[in-house]
């Protein structure tokens, strides 16, 4: 298969960047790979909602950019903080004129949440979906253009590069290049090649590598690995974000865990020890609202002080009918488990959440490697430093998918399909027999 633009992933990242590109050139060719089906991505799961300045009367860019650099522990690039939460307030804008619906006031108003980290309500979200609701959107955007094909099932094995033509490549290779990929499709088992003018890999984060996350089971860091085995560039990996507060459930201490979000806390929700005792204030003065890093440490010392599994979050004080209205996945899913909110709390233990690291890439999304960009959690761009600020990554992700765009269209007439692009190399392997319940796996 040819494609002018390549893109791995179907997050808010990826479709961001594709619909961007559809709109700008109805004749660009435009696929998009995803492992699964196509709404399955961190985005779906990100309860929260999105961060950026929307009401200049009580907030500031000053203020966001500044609670980023300290939640940050002062390791992010000030200048790709500025620049993305600058220009998140017109891609807020433009994701709602797509579709996007966030909770409103009576007045008409946003409704802005505040989490942890944050000195003012800047948060935008959509009852305790709004990943969900800003994938359906966006989804619903991309399947307007015909220029835009989303393939379901088909797990990316390799970029391909000048290796796969049978040039030595180190990483002192200065013009290391990606003319595609190499993927496994899932339906007929066979392994193909897609030649492309442009790559983009949003393929997520790495969650899955821990024993809990709160990602699901596609986040295995492909794109990661991939760019690593081309001998392009990756750094802080080892900036992984912890969420404090995973429900606790017995039954699943390993791989997926459901996530309380941090706007629970934001709008009333207190962590308590095992023998009932607020515990925050021992370790920072915005108690139960500090930024992730600082109260999933707080917790974990907790459990181990008292030899717990776990701590609660306690949200009896809060009004229960504005709970089921703001939370209602969250209540609904306590409830399932026998965990009336309004009159028990909810065990919590942090689990592998974001990878604040990954893919290096420069301003506009660029990689080390020519014709291959890179945006959401697998890129590593500068904004987040060792600890990402909360409901910062779904603007990261749209604003990084503007720019690539914006990058691409500059330089794709630069460019042309490689011809000679050989068949994949399965000599020195073996097809072993197994069930065939591959959709299952992923």
């Amino acid at each position: 298969m040819e494609t002018d633009v390549l893109i791995i992933g179907s997050g808010i990242a990826g479709l961001t960047y594709a619909v961007n590109l559809a709109m700008a050139d109805k004749h660009l060719k435009i696929t998009m790979l995803t492992k699964t089906q196509e709404d399955e991505t961190n985005t779906k799961y990100a309860q929260g909602g999105v961060a950026a300045v929307t009401n200049l009367n009580t907030d500031s860019f000053e203020k966001h950019i500044h609670d980023t650099l300290i939640a940050g522990d002062g390791l992010c690039n000030e200048a790709i903080v500025t620049s993305v939460v600058k220009e998140g307030p017109e891609r807020i804008q433009e994701i709602i004129q797509w579709g996007t619906d966030f909770d409103k006031e009576s007045d008409g108003d946003y409704k802005l949440g505040k989490e942890g980290g944050h000195s003012e309500n800047r948060i935008l979200h959509f009852k305790d979906v709004t990943g969900m609701e800003m994938e359906r959107a966006l989804l619903s955007k991309a399947h307007q253009y015909d220029n835009i094909q989303i393939i379901d099932y088909c797990f990316v094995i390799d970029i391909i590069t000048q290796h796969h033509l049978g040039k030595l490549i180190t990483k002192a290779t200065p013009d290391i290049a990606c003319y595609g990929v190499y993927v496994l499709n899932l339906e007929n088992h066979q392994i193909e090649k897609i030649v492309s003018k442009v790559t983009m890999l949003a393929t997520g984060g790495c969650g899955q590598v821990y024993r809990t996350t709160t990602n699901p089971k596609i986040a295995t860091g492909d794109g990661v690995a991939m760019v690593y085995r081309a001998k392009g560039r990756i750094e802080n990996m080892e900036f992984i974000q912890f969420h404090p507060t995973a429900l606790f459930e017995p039954s699943k201490r390993f791989g997926q865990s459901f996530l309380i979000t941090e706007a629970v806390r934001g709008d009333g929700g207190v962590l308590r020890n095992s023998k009932g005792e607020e515990f925050m204030h021992k370790y920072d003065d915005r108690l139960s609202l500090a930024p992730r890093d600082i109260v999933a440490r707080a917790i974990d010392n907790e459990m181990k002080i008292l030899g717990d599994e776990h701590v609660f979050l306690d949200c009896r004080q809060m009004n229960l009918e504005n709970f089921k209205t703001h939370f209602p996945n969250i209540y609904k899913k306590c409830e399932s488990i026998g965990i009336d909110v309004s009159q028990q709390m909810i065990p919590v233990a942090p689990a592998a959440h974001y990878s604040c690291g990954g893919i290096q890439v420069d301003a506009f999304g660029r990689t080390s490697i020519q014709r291959l960009y890179s945006c959401g959690e697998a890129a590593s761009t500068g904004l987040h430093g060792a600890n990402r600020l909360a409901s910062n990554s779904l603007l990261e992700a749209m604003v990084f998918g503007k720019r690539s765009f914006e990058d691409t269209i500059a330089h794709i007439s630069q460019y042309s399909l490689q011809s000679d692009i050989p068949d994949w190399n399965a000599s020195g392997t073996s097809r072993t027999q197994g069930n065939d319940t591959h959709h299952a796996k992923y």
